[in-house]
């Protein structure tokens, strides 16, 4: 079986580069090629004409010395032209002195007096000297007989100061384009050299560039920018970006509703958008761990905070406000179990009790015996439900005070209690009154004459209510931060965390306008009392007395 054939190469493609390395560094070399060339060429265009000027007035101010000597325009007015003469001799010295091409003496006829060329003495120069006769400088760049030359001519005045001829001094145009294409090479060297810093600098940046950019094409760089967006809009947690100076930097969607901000917080300080609290804590990195906990507004928020390479930071957050609901029912529902098991053995002993009654025949004992423990049952509910009208709450006060009595602790209302049915929001009395139960409940529990005693009383609109217990209390310097999200003494359950029970009812009391307060009771334990001033709805009365 013979080989397959060899797959044909395709043939490389010349064209603009991908990679960000790669095109960043040929735009920096073209921009330094091209910036080069360009000082390279307004350096030469103005040396140029800098050289003709240099040489002209060169040439001038010899022509000013040769006519500054009064001995030869003396000789100019006493001799005749000759190859040999006094002009000639003095003329051919100061061309030789000066490396000029020619230093032309003539008289006020133009005719020559002195030149290179001897045979030319005695005749009329090539160019017209009018000007110079006429008492004027000049400077040119012209041609003549010896070719092109950077010119320059004066009178020439006798002792009296009477113009009596006039110097032409030449510089040959070639040594002024030697001079110009001897620069070149010496310009271009140095053009060379800085186009070499240049493009080793664009190279180091490139590579520096490169490492950052992980050597990604731009193609690639906006396809992460458009999955990232996609991305953070997309997710159920939040993403909150910091930069290294405690500025929000982005804040997805799910970040802005768990947070209750909008998306002008972006570039403002934390303290700004936050103000002061654990949230602000937790997100700045005040608070270390991992899997924090914070509450803001209604929400329970589960917080994770990761430190970025360029110092800021990365916080992703979870709501856990239902699942720290559930959690709170699940405890609630494992106690209420508790209850009701153990309520079925004491059931299971009363029936044993009462079968015992009546297969001795002792009915008058056996009505008794059933009588009393009805009632015990029915007095409790009916207290609780005279003086709390509220149906949720009420069923929240003889549920605790079932499950309290199980535990061995007494659950009451206060005397004067008295809560009409006009709650604006029973189920957030239900959440504080039940937190604070819970807490009392375990706080008394396991303890002599363990008692609970819930106050509820409304004034008007307001609601005020405390709970007390006989349990330990709380020592002064800690009635502060037991409200603090996180904070608690109590072992962690199956389900997660602990200290938000009474986080939660300070956020709920504040929402409402109210407050909550801990304080130690006359008879010992703890002593929590919550003010609600917009509890409850209001009554004709009330909007008859707010008209009047």
């Amino acid at each position: 079986m013979s080989a397959p054939p060899p797959t044909a190469r395709r043939p490389r493609r010349l064209g603009w580069p991908q990679r960000v390395f790669s095109q960043v560094l040929l735009m920096q070399l073209a921009i330094a090629t091209g910036v080069t060339v360009l000082a390279t060429g307004l350096f030469l265009a103005p040396l140029s004409a800098q050289l003709d000027d240099q040489a002209m007035r060169r040439a001038l101010s010899i022509a000013q010395s040769t006519a500054a000597q009064p001995q030869i325009a003396e000789a100019l007015l006493t001799t005749a032209p000759a190859p040999g003469g006094a002009v000639q001799t003095a003329a051919e010295r100061i061309r030789r002195a000066t490396d000029a091409e020619y230093v032309v003496v003539m008289d006020r006829r133009g005719v020559r007096w002195s030149h290179p060329d001897r045979s030319r003495i005695g005749r009329t120069v090539s160019t017209d000297p009018g000007q110079a006769l006429a008492g004027q400088d000049v400077m040119e760049i012209d041609s003549g007989t010896l070719g092109r030359s950077a010119r320059g001519k004066v009178p020439m005045r006798d002792r009296s100061g009477h113009i009596a001829g006039a110097v032409s001094v030449g510089i040959a145009y070639d040594s002024v384009r030697a001079r110009l294409l001897a620069a070149i090479p010496g310009l271009f060297a140095y053009a060379g050299g800085a186009l070499a810093v240049g493009a080793l600098a664009a190279y180091l940046i490139s590579r520096r560039l490169q490492r950052q950019t992980h050597d990604l094409a731009f193609s690639d760089i906006a396809a992460l920018l458009t999955e990232r967006e996609a991305m953070l809009h997309s997710i159920r947690e939040g993403v909150v970006a910091l930069d290294r100076g405690g500025r929000v930097r982005l804040l997805n969607d799910e970040a802005q509703r768990l947070l209750g901000v909008g998306p002008e917080a972006s570039g403002r300080p934390l303290a700004e958008v936050f103000g002061t609290g654990r949230t602000a804590d937790v997100l700045a990195g005040d608070v270390s761990g991992e899997d924090l906990l914070t509450v803001r507004g209604s929400r329970v928020l589960l917080a994770n905070r990761m430190p970025t390479a360029d110092g800021g930071a990365v916080v992703t957050l979870r709501d856990r406000t239902e699942l720290e609901h559930l959690g709170r029912e699940l405890d609630s529902t494992r106690g209420l179990i508790d209850a009701l098991r153990a309520q079925d053995h004491e059931h299971a002993n009363r029936l044993h009790t009462l079968l015992g009654l009546l297969e001795l025949e002792l009915h008058e004992d056996a009505r008794e015996f059933v009588t009393e423990v009805v009632g015990v049952h029915r007095a409790t509910a009916e207290q609780i439900t005279e003086k709390v009208r509220d149906p949720l709450l009420a069923a929240l006060l003889v549920g605790k005070a079932t499950v309290a009595a199980e535990r061995g602790v007494a659950l009451r209302t206060a005397p004067d209690s008295l809560l009409p049915d006009r709650l604006v929001d029973p189920r957030g009395l239900v959440t504080i009154v039940g937190n604070l139960v819970d807490n009392a409940l375990d706080a008394a529990a396991g303890t002599a004459g363990a008692l609970i005693e819930v106050g509820l009383h409304a004034e008007g609109r307001t609601v005020m209510l405390w709970v007390r217990d006989s349990g330990p209390g709380v020592p002064p310097d800690q009635r502060e931060t037991i409200f603090t999200e996180g904070w608690s003494t109590k072992e962690i359950p199956a389900h997660g965390k602990r200290g938000l029970g009474l986080a939660l009812v300070r956020r709920l009391a504040e929402r409402q306008g109210g407050s909550v307060a801990v304080d130690a009771a006359d008879e010992g334990g703890a002593v929590f009392a919550v003010v609600l001033p917009e509890a409850m709805t209001e009554t004709e009365s009330d909007k008859a007395g707010a008209a009047q």
